[in-house]
């Protein structure tokens, strides 16, 4: 997963991001000023002093201009050669011309067929220019990193009451009641709305769990009572003497559908505690031990059929998780397996990490069966056939942190793996 930004540094970055192109649109916008001001400059100043030297010809024809180190003026007169590179400009003034080996700016006039081309010298001025620039680029970036940091500091000031407050959001515990968030120091108006929105939230959803956690106790006495009297009655009536094989029938039907609920029941209420406290329900099981139990309550659905209920080894292998879900989830495997297979022999295996494997000689699934079956547990459909729905035990799986996959294909059965991994007891 890509890594998010803090708040802090999303400021940061673009504060400094903003002062940077700030920098470089004046520097950018201050170079074209520069360099028109330049070029204005050396118009008006070439053009002044060549009117100047036209005017002082003009009343004095023996006046020679006197040539400076940085101010030369060139004749050239008419019919005359004219050295390259001036003899491809055309008259008017020419900015960063190197004349001589020298950078100069030139203006060039044709007088009475006579060229006059008067040069400035600009190199020392330009070499200036250009000091100048880096030390502005220098102060720039300078004033850059010093703004970086005062925004960062700034940027953290402001930021630290949300932090606090994330942190405090993140100690809460689920498990305890009564807890609140506290406003940090210097806290906003906006962090104050936030934090009265969360412990609103807080309060209402104690109240929902405190609900719940009733309706759940309540539920669990007021059902699990009268499942148990309706499960002894039938019980204690099957066993009566000169019963009719259809009433004895029903009666076991009854008995059964209500060890049914009874589980169910449990499963519901595994469901409902928190994973990290099932610790407190949970018991010692000898997966080894209750596996030949379950198989043998399941032996009278083959009866009808040509199936075999067969075990593999039973390698020593103990588990830490409520008992009836256990004997729920195998058993609920081994049933289905049951009804969907009507000759041969179902083999139930255990591994000693607590992998149990169900396989059956069933007809087998497509792989778009199989996929059918996976999307229908992930979403929680329906049920399938007797006993508890298989979406009920993928959804145990995940609050216990199991696995079940089912692999399949036409004509060669069905296998279903459930990894107990998670629930094996780990020497001490």
């Amino acid at each position: 997963m890509k890594p998010r930004w803090g708040l802090r540094r999303r400021i940061t970055v673009g504060l400094i991001a903003y002062a940077v192109v700030l920098s470089i649109a004046v520097a950018v916008h201050g170079f074209f000023v520069n360099e028109n001001a330049e070029h204005l400059v050396w118009e008006s100043l070439l053009h002044a002093e060549m009117d100047h030297f036209l005017n002082r010809r003009a009343t004095d024809p023996d006046y020679r201009w006197p040539d400076t180190q940085t101010l030369e003026l060139l004749t050239f007169p008419a019919g005359s050669t004219i050295p390259p590179p001036l003899d491809t400009l055309e008259p008017g003034v020419h900015d960063e011309f190197m004349l001589e080996g020298r950078e100069r700016v030139v203006l060039i006039r044709d007088v009475d067929g006579q060229r006059l081309v008067l040069a400035l010298d600009i190199g020392d001025l330009e070499r200036r220019e250009y000091d100048l620039g880096w030390a502005l680029l220098a102060s720039a970036l300078a004033m850059v990193l010093v703004m970086a940091g005062a925004v960062a500091w700034g940027v953290g000031l402001l930021t630290r009451p949300l932090s606090e407050l994330a942190g405090r959001i993140a100690g809460l515990q689920p498990q305890q009641t009564g807890q609140r968030l506290p406003l940090p120091d210097g806290a906003t108006a906006e962090l104050a709305i936030i934090a009265d929105a969360l412990n609103d939230y807080l309060q209402r959803n104690e109240q929902f769990v405190a609900r719940e956690r009733a309706f759940i106790n309540s539920a669990s006495h007021e059902l699990r009572t009268p499942i148990a009297v309706i499960a002894g009655a039938a019980e204690i009536a099957g066993a009566s003497a000169g019963l009719p094989p259809a009433v004895r029938g029903q009666l076991a039907r009854i008995h059964g559908t209500a060890r049914d609920v009874e589980r169910l029941i449990a499963l519901l209420l595994v469901l409902a505690k928190d994973p990290a406290r099932l610790a407190e329900v949970s018991d010692h099981i000898a997966l080894d031990q209750l596996l030949p139990v379950i198989v043998e309550d399941h032996r009278y659905l083959c009866r009808d059929k040509d199936l075999e209920l067969a075990l593999g080894p039973l390698p020593a292998c103990e588990l830490v998780a409520p008992f009836h879900i256990v004997q729920t989830a195998i058993g609920n495997l081994l049933r289905n397996a049951i009804e969907n297979s009507d000759r041969g022999t179902i083999t139930i295996t255990l591994r000693a990490d607590a992998v149990v494997t169900i396989d059956d000689p069933g007809h087998g699934m497509s792989p778009e069966e199989i996929s059918a079956i996976h999307m229908r547990l992930a979403r929680g459909g329906g049920r399938d056939g007797g006993g508890i729905g298989l979406e009920l035990i993928a959804r145990i799986c995940d609050h216990l942190g199991w696995t079940l996959t089912v692999d399949s294909s036409v004509g060669h059965g069905t296998r279903v793996t459930l990894d107990l991994g998670p629930s094996l007891q780990r020497p001490a």
